[in-house]
């Protein structure tokens, strides 16, 4: 098997959770690390947390053979390796990104995308020139519940969706990454941007894109002023009703929940917060889906493994998500952050 080396920019949550998935991948190998943290640089990851999920950092990464740098631009035009994975503060991805895309490397790089439409519009221009393969981190859409209930929607097993709910709270990230910039939401984009975008991708992968959205925000309440929970109503011009909901205001104390309730003619599809995933259908028959992999456990194992098996195997990258859907998902949040913030309903504008 031919070996897939991955240069690292970022070593923080994302970052060390992909450090791990790619170790648990055969015949994937992390040759090269970014950070401008020392510590971080010589495998120690004690001070990283997140929110959900995560492995014990007490113990140093192995850094045998990785090589290390403080300048990420020094790594992109010094290393070997097949894939640049991008794991920093949102702001900062798309000079890297379209470094590593200059360079011919194939990029992986975290969500959101950008932080703004100046960014997203230099990184297309870059995408169109572009020889490497590209994917972003939208984790969800390969999250194997997720992923289930879609494949069951587009079968047309269910029926029509009639409503449908999503929720993603999580406990306060205040004090949680460098420079604590999730709590700044010039930065971050606060819990919108960064937290809530996963459901609104996901809807946007599974219904389409929505005319309008009709959004509502609690500001201030963990951060300095920034839309720290959010609820949206979705439009696509029918009579289905899709909302969904989140945040990071709730005490550290208080568990992670993702989760969600899809109404169909025939049957709901219901994804607890408990981690239970059933089809429950109206003839009272509940049945437990098949999932997949169980080596692959979480959206990201199934995101990361695909795309470095896409570049192994010199394959374009379709499955999930192409660069416009991911696109077009960012209109819809900044169309919500924009009606949460007037008050109005906003039509959504797609670049």
């Amino acid at each position: 098997m031919k070996e897939v080396k991955v240069g690292l920019i970022g070593l923080g949550f994302m970052g060390s959770t992909h450090w791990r998935i790619y170790e648990s991948l055969p015949g994937v190998k992390v040759v090269a690390l970014a950070d401008i943290d020392a510590a971080k640089r010589a495998g120690d990851i004690s001070k990283v947390v997140g929110n959900i999920g995560g492995g014990d950092n007490s113990k140093p990464l192995d850094m045998t053979g990785v090589a290390t740098y403080e300048d990420a631009f020094k790594m992109i035009a010094e290393t070997d390796a097949d894939i640049i994975d991008i794991c920093v503060p949102t702001p900062l991805h798309s000079q890297y990104l379209i470094a590593a895309l200059k360079a011919g490397k194939n990029v992986f790089c975290e969500k959101p995308l950008c932080r703004n439409i100046q960014q997203l519009n230099e990184i297309r221009s870059v995408l169109k020139e572009s020889k490497g393969f590209f994917n972003t981190g939208m984790c969800i859409r390969a999250w194997p519940e997720y992923d289930a209930a879609k494949k069951l929607i587009d079968s047309g097993a269910v029926g029509s969706v009639k409503s449908a709910l999503f929720r993603r709270l999580s406990p306060s990230v205040d004090g949680n990454a460098w420079n604590n910039w999730y709590m700044k939401e010039e930065i971050s984009g606060g819990a919108a941007l960064d937290l809530h975008l996963h459901d609104a991708d996901f809807i946007c992968h599974l219904f389409g894109k929505p005319q309008a959205v009709s959004s509502f925000g609690a500001r201030g309440v963990v951060s300095d002023n920034g839309l720290d929970h959010i609820m949206t109503v979705y439009d696509f011009g029918d009579d289905k009703l899709v909302t969904a909901e989140g945040g990071w205001c709730a005490p550290a104390s208080v568990v992670f929940e993702m989760s969600f309730q899809i109404v169909c003619e025939k049957a709901t599809i219901k994804f607890g917060a408990d981690g239970s995933f059933k089809v429950l259908w109206v003839d009272g028959k509940v049945e437990t889906p098949d999932t997949g992999d169980a080596a692959l456990p979480t959206g990201w194992h199934r995101e990361l493994k695909y795309f470095t098996d896409c570049v192994r195997d010199n394959v374009t990258p379709d499955r999930w998500q192409t660069p416009d859907s991911v696109i077009a998902s960012l209109a819809v949040v900044m169309s919500e952050i924009e009606s949460a913030t007037t008050g109005k309903k906003v039509e959504v504008k797609y670049v």
